[in-house]
């Protein structure tokens, strides 16, 4: 028999696109799911706990307490201010040891995980489970980028690179050369929002997602969807150029046709890192 699964819920569908798909593989789930995140909806008939994000104490017991061997991290987490996190006394005393390395995500996320594994579960991608979900190259829909959104995409990989480095975020937008917006705490949507204020007239800009230099593969990786086609529709974009390999594509079919449908384009490409 597989080893039991826990799924550490955020928000979106991939948490419940995980359960589907484990269940699937005959495998046994268990779901802790994070309060003011999580969308209740898609869990239910799961078998789960709630907690808030200050209680990793609680959530470890409970995870063992189920026989959980094996972790998956999914969906997107609102990184709270330490006032608003309250932590448990477990939870402060991994705050305590983390220090500098805390005002990152990336680095946050690492520590997240080797906390895990030294309380004994084996952390996973969500790849690891959802074979298909990461992004390949090349056009995915009908829409083709022209020379003006290669140019942008070129420049984009460049200035997200850039931003991986300092570990600030994974999304840049541009428009005929010029740096819209960068992507920082507030996430892809809220980015998209601002961008489309500060769009210029002409040939529309392009979303430019790619993974941080380094970044740990088992957990937040750039993650596009539906909502984020609309999003950019919205916001005047021409199309979404995303890494390959290393992006995760949540429900590519309807992604796809919602790009189509929006006349935005669609595309895997690949970002060279040091």
């Amino acid at each position: 028999m597989p080893p039991k699964l826990g799924i550490v819920a955020g928000g979106g569908a991939l948490p419940a696109r995980l359960v589907a798909a484990a269940r699937e593989q005959g495998r046994e789930v268990f779901v802790l799911a994070i309060t003011g995140h999580a969308v209740a909806s898609s869990l239910a008939g799961v078998p789960q706990a709630w907690i808030r994000l200050g209680e990793a104490g609680r959530g470890l017991d409970v995870l063992r307490e189920q026989g959980v061997e094996e972790l998956v991290m999914a969906g997107p987490v609102r990184r709270p201010s330490l006032t608003d996190l309250r932590p448990d006394w477990r939870t402060a005393r991994f705050f305590a040891r983390l220090g500098l390395r805390a005002l990152g995500d990336d680095g946050l996320l690492k520590a997240v995980i080797a906390e895990l594994e030294e309380e004994g579960f084996r952390v996973i991608g969500l790849h690891a489970i959802l074979g298909d979900v990461l992004a390949e190259a090349g056009v995915w829909g009908r829409v083709v980028p022209d020379a003006a959104a290669q140019s942008d995409i070129g420049h984009g990989l460049k200035i997200a690179r850039c931003l991986g480095e300092l570990d600030v975020g994974q999304s840049v937008v541009i428009q005929q050369g010029i740096v819209l917006g960068v992507e920082a705490i507030e996430g892809t949507d809220a980015l998209l929002a601002r961008c489309g204020e500060l769009r210029r007239q002409g040939p529309g800009g392009v979303l430019v997602k790619i993974s941080k230099p380094g970044q740990e593969r088992r957990v937040d990786l750039p993650t596009i969807g539906v909502r984020t086609v609309e999003t950019a529709a919205e916001a005047g974009l021409a199309g979404i150029a995303v890494e390959v390999g290393s992006t995760v594509v949540v429900d590519r079919p309807a992604t796809v046709a919602a790009a189509d449908a929006a006349g935005l384009f669609l595309c895997g490409v690949a970002a060279a890192k040091k």
